[in-house]
């Protein structure tokens, strides 16, 4: 039998102040908010995700425990990590409406000649403008 192949494909932005274990956390966070990973997936080997983005073993292992003690994956010994609970709720079947939105707004955005720094702290500025009304309760 074949194991489950992977669904999430982890990118480092070098730029970032987020140290890289991190941003692997925070890649896996977003995957089983958004439905993307679910549980039984299966997260790439060490070896996988050191051989695609040229990354330290330790840094994926540190990234993996992190998950690990959140309680969002489980290591099976000589199989991989696994997915064992999500973060997905019943917002998600408006997801793929929003999705198709924020396309758009994106697009418009470059197309005003934002780049990505820029709408970036344009969409965080906002988010923090009405976090107060929206985020009473700031709890995972």
């Amino acid at each position: 039998m074949d194991n489950p192949k992977s669904t999430i494909e982890f990118r480092l932005n070098s730029r970032s102040a987020i140290p890289a274990y991190m941003q692997i956390v925070q890649q896996v966070r977003q995957a089983l908010r958004l439905g993307f990973l679910v549980i039984g997936d299966q997260l790439p080997t060490v070896r996988e995700v050191v051989s695609k983005i040229a990354i330290n073993p330790n840094t994926v292992f540190k990234a993996y425990r992190e998950l690990e003690m959140e309680g969002l994956v489980e290591s099976r010994q000589g199989l991989g990590t696994f997915i064992v609970r999500t973060l997905a709720d019943d917002s998600i079947s408006h997801h793929n409406a929003l999705r198709t939105k924020l396309v758009d707004w994106i697009q418009e955005s470059r197309a005003a000649g934002l780049d990505d720094e820029s709408i970036e702290a344009l969409y965080y500025s906002v988010v923090q403008e009405l976090e107060p009304e929206t985020h009473h309760d700031r709890s995972n």
